[in-house]
């Protein structure tokens, strides 16, 4: 018979084994334990830094929004009280034409005149601030600008264009803001 082979390893015992091995890694442990803690801290950090971004870009945008309103609302005031300033020495001259008309030797002519003036005023006003009438009369029907409300022949304006305004139209700055109500011609009438 054979001699056992005694170039075999020799048995290893697990707790001499498990000792060893775990002093190693303790051992490099400490390294990359330090790092990661010092990683994790300025993580933290950047998180913290951008929370507080956060709660200032959106108190920031919260601010813009209430500006944004509250200067809106005061350009809506300015251009109402300019358009009112405007308005107000019309009223006054309609006052003074009523009380006019009110004494005792008022005449129809004064009071005509009184009106005409505040229609001057008015329109003058109203123009100051873009708005401008529509007066179509003889012009081309355009369905853009005018609201057709009846048709009728006439031998002095041509087919398709306007031969009466019933109601007058108006525009500010360009827009429309009520068409003019026209009657539009058919042109001459068949005999």
């Amino acid at each position: 018979m054979s001699q056992p082979d005694t170039t075999e390893p020799l048995p290893v015992n697990p707790e001499t084994s498990a000792a060893s091995s775990a002093t190693e890694p303790a051992e490099a442990a400490p390294a990359p334990a330090a790092a990661l803690e010092a990683s994790l801290a300025a993580a933290r950090k950047e998180a913290a830094d951008n929370y507080d971004r956060y709660l200032r870009s959106v108190a920031d945008l919260e601010n813009y929004r209430k500006r944004a309103v509250r200067d809106r609302e005061d350009a809506t005031h300015r251009a109402v009280t300019r358009v009112l300033e405007d308005l107000i020495p019309v009223l006054d001259t309609l006052e003074q034409g009523l009380a006019a008309a009110k004494a005792p030797n008022a005449d129809l002519k004064t009071l005509v005149s009184g009106v005409e003036m505040v229609g001057i005023k008015l329109k003058g006003a109203l123009s100051g601030h873009g708005l401008a009438e529509i007066s179509p009369l003889g012009k081309p029907f355009d369905p853009n600008l005018h609201e057709a409300i009846s048709q009728q022949p006439s031998s002095d304006i041509p087919a398709d264009s306007v031969a009466n305004v019933v109601r007058t139209g108006y525009t500010l700055n360009g827009r429309l803001v009520r068409a003019a109500s026209v009657v539009v011609s058919t042109g001459a009438p068949v005999v």
